[in-house]
């Protein structure tokens, strides 16, 4: 368990910070992912991701503990949470591996997206809706590609990813340290859900260390980093502000291809990126309890822990 010293410590950092932290390792996953593609199958990667990050909070959380005496309908979230991460993950790889990056991201972001635009109640916030969905629209370059299933996968992934927005803020709702638990025991339904479909594709690569290391790495980056940053920035962050702040995505995957990739953005690329930040810095934190509340949650969150 997480000690009252560390929960001081992680409310002392703005929950934006855990999102950045998030959004750079959101494309730093697929990119390992991508390089495996050419060794290990597509479903068999998305295996090794689920597999590795089930471990990882296996070892960290013990999460099975969580589940003694949990109500239903706690549980009950909790399955829908695995079940969505797990299918979530499928889909996403299935439709990279037939559509661009940035074509999936684009219609990835038309969940997220939704989310905010219900949330919001201010012409500010609509404003700053449409500026991040602008540039979210220029960075990721919308195509229209002759791909029917690389479709049919890509927006499967947008429904899961609209779903584990709103489930991962139900569960962070009793606090990060909670939140980052729940997160444990859904990763291990999420790799029951998956395995029927993976198992098989991820065999090659367990029987070689190489590629398992890198599949290691996988999932490490793209399911234990972010999705952990994801329950810290949720705890104290709205649902809808959440959703808009998602549309950094984008220019972190265009810093990433810079840095990683040495691919240099088009003046474009860099005009999305201006109306994102544009946006972001626009847009108002909606108000979901006074700070009297708030203050109640985290001495109750800091209490259980």
């Amino acid at each position: 368990m997480i000690d009252k010293r560390s929960v001081k410590m992680m409310n002392r950092v703005p929950p934006h910070i855990f999102f950045l932290v998030s959004a750079i390792f959101h494309y730093l996953g697929p990119a390992f992912a991508v390089l495996l593609f050419a060794n290990v199958s597509v479903l068999g990667v998305a295996w090794l991701r689920i597999a590795s990050a089930a471990i990882v909070f296996a070892i960290w959380r013990r999460p099975w503990q969580l589940l003694k005496g949990m109500s239903w309908t706690k549980l009950r979230i909790l399955l829908a949470l695995g079940i969505v991460l797990g299918l979530m993950n499928a889909c996403f790889y299935l439709a990279i591996a037939r559509l661009p990056l940035g074509t999936v991201g684009a219609i990835e972001f038309i969940g997220p997206i939704t989310l905010a635009a219900l949330g919001v109640r201010t012409r500010r916030n609509i404003i700053a809706l449409m500026l991040a969905a602008a540039g979210g629209w220029l960075l990721t370059d919308i195509r229209i590609i002759a791909e029917p299933l690389g479709f049919a996968f890509a927006f499967a992934n947008c429904a899961f990813f609209m779903l584990y927005v709103i489930l991962g803020h139900r569960i962070a709702q009793e606090g990060g340290a909670a939140g980052i638990d729940q997160l444990g025991a859904a990763m291990l339904i999420a790799l029951l859900t998956i395995t029927p479909i993976g198992i098989t594709g991820a065999i090659s690569a367990i029987i070689q260390p190489p590629l398992l290391l890198a599949g290691i790495g996988v999932g490490i980056c793209s399911s234990v980093i972010p999705y952990v940053c994801d329950q810290l920035a949720m705890a104290r962050l709205s649902r809808a502000t959440f959703a808009l702040l998602l549309s950094l995505l984008p220019a972190s995957a265009a810093i990433i291809g810079v840095l990683v990739l040495h691919q240099i953005p088009t003046f474009i690329e860099l005009a999305g990126i201006l109306l994102v930040a544009g946006g972001v810095a626009l847009h108002q934190e909606a108000v979901d309890v006074s700070r009297e509340e708030k203050q109640k949650v985290d001495e109750s969150v800091s209490t259980k822990v």
